[in-house]
């Protein structure tokens, strides 16, 4: 499970806009949201992709994705 409500407020913060964020992971708006209400898991390259956009360090991704 990915704690996604510590995620939303993460991409909320950055400044980055929700749609850019979704289409650097390979996802439409649409599909980011779908995960992230649902709580699926994310590939690992999403994983990696997410972590340098909105700069998540390595202790906070282990509380975020559980990895």
């Amino acid at each position: 499970m990915v704690k996604t409500d510590k995620l939303r407020e993460l991409i909320d913060k950055s400044g980055l806009k929700f749609e850019y964020v979704a289409e650097q992971i390979g996802l439409t708006r649409f599909g980011l949201y779908k995960k992230l209400e649902t709580g699926t898991e994310f590939k690992p390259s999403q994983v990696v992709t997410l972590c340098e956009l909105l700069k998540i360090d390595d202790d906070l991704r282990k509380e975020i994705f559980l990895i």
